[in-house]
């Protein structure tokens, strides 16, 4: 059942899940694709013309950026710190959305319920406040809502001991720090 006002945990974590595609997806230029060869067609496949697609280029707005591998020039530790040990595979901000959104995708070689106590830890002193529910099917899932409209979604899957986690946020401008 939904209540109006308050984001849902199965919304927030495909909110997160986007987020990340989008980053991942980010990191691939026409360039890295075109090395990599064109993908055999299999046998009876109808092609379109032979002749490539015009590459096309995108200009990222001024206050927003995405990176893999590192922490975006800006991104807001004081709002979603580093977990000690952690490693970044991307993250991005936008300051100029309203509002504003900040994603966080990495790994550490911890338990899930260590991730998740980590960030409940650090978003809790913030005043954030966690939503019920912690998991959405068999994903680790945890959201936090602060005021009527900030809202941070972490969701974690573990495997053989490493745990990957993405963090989505949606906070008001002035929350960034």
């Amino acid at each position: 059942m939904k209540l109006f006002g308050k984001p849902q945990p199965v919304s927030l974590a495909l909110l997160a899940t986007g987020v990340a595609l989008t980053i991942s997806a980010c990191g691939s230029s026409p360039a890295s694709t075109a090395s990599q060869g064109a993908a055999p067609a299999s046998s009876g496949a109808v092609t379109a013309s032979a002749s490539p697609a015009p590459a096309t280029t995108s200009t990222p707005a001024a206050g927003a950026a995405a990176k893999v591998g590192a922490l975006v020039p800006g991104f807001p530790q004081q709002l979603i710190p580093l977990m000690p040990q952690a490693a970044v595979e991307s993250s991005s901000f936008d300051k100029n959305s309203s509002p504003a959104s900040v994603a966080l995708v990495g790994t550490v070689s911890s338990p899930s319920d260590a991730v998740v106590a980590f960030y409940t830890s650090a978003l809790t002193a913030q005043g954030f406040k966690e939503v019920p529910g912690n998991t959405v099917g068999s994903i680790k899932s945890k959201d936090f809502l602060r005021g009527d409209n900030e809202t941070v979604n972490i969701s974690v899957v573990e495997t053989a001991g490493k745990s990957t986690f993405t963090i989505g946020a949606n906070v008001a401008a002035g929350s960034i720090k």
